[in-house]
């Protein structure tokens, strides 16, 4: 890849979901983007953790990369993430209802969990889409919480759209004992990392603040 100026307020990267918490985190990295969800089925295989997250954002990513027509000369990025919440490597998703939220929080009360996103970063190109996939994965401990917390937590309806039910920059956060990682990838996108890899592309003109 030849260096080339390719996100800018202009050229914006494209974040291939419609997750408002990624949305925030780029916003206040000052990493230019606008969104275009992906829209597909998410599906894996994969039993481990890691390697579900990876796939799930590359499934993500691909999908928005194979739409976008590239003119000669030109590069877009596309960014695809995923987050699961994993207890003894069991995957817990974006709870159903009500019921499953208790259950999910149930779990993961007075122990800890991990938290792990993968992400997807795709060049389109005139000559190809090219990605790389990557994860990251942060420890939390939280504190035991009864059953009647987390009934009127659950009522609340924050857990509903969140992976493992609970949101850590939420109303949740009273009930965290501790991190060990990244807190930006438990809220949805390991930012640092992320900042990181597109710096290793080879991306220019990503210090928009200057």
């Amino acid at each position: 890849m030849g260096k080339k100026t390719i996100i800018t307020r202009e050229h914006p990267l494209i974040l291939a979901s419609a997750s408002p918490r990624r949305a925030e985190l780029l916003e206040c990295a000052d990493i230019p983007f606008v969104v275009r969800s992906a829209d597909v089925e998410e599906v894996s295989s994969a039993d481990d953790p890691a390697e579900y997250a990876e796939e799930i954002s590359r499934i993500k990513a691909e999908a928005v990369a194979e739409r976008i027509y590239c003119d000669e000369g030109e590069e877009t990025v596309v960014l695809g993430a995923d987050t699961v919440v994993a207890v003894q490597d069991k995957i817990l998703g974006k709870p159903k209802d009500e019921n499953e939220a208790f259950e999910m929080l149930k779990k993961i009360q007075g122990g800890t969990h991990k938290v792990i996103t993968g992400v997807t970063i795709c060049v389109c190109a005139p000559d190809g889409v090219k990605s790389r996939s990557f994860y990251e994965t942060t420890a939390v401990s939280v504190y035991p919480v009864s059953d009647e917390q987390i009934k009127k937590y659950v009522v609340t309806g924050e857990p509903m759209d969140k992976a493992g039910a609970y949101a850590i920059q939420g109303l949740f956060s009273r009930y965290i004992r501790h991190i060990r990682g990244d807190y930006s990838n438990v809220v949805g996108l390991p930012i640092g990392r992320v900042f990181k890899e597109l710096k290793n592309l080879g991306l220019e003109n990503l210090n928009t603040y200057e």
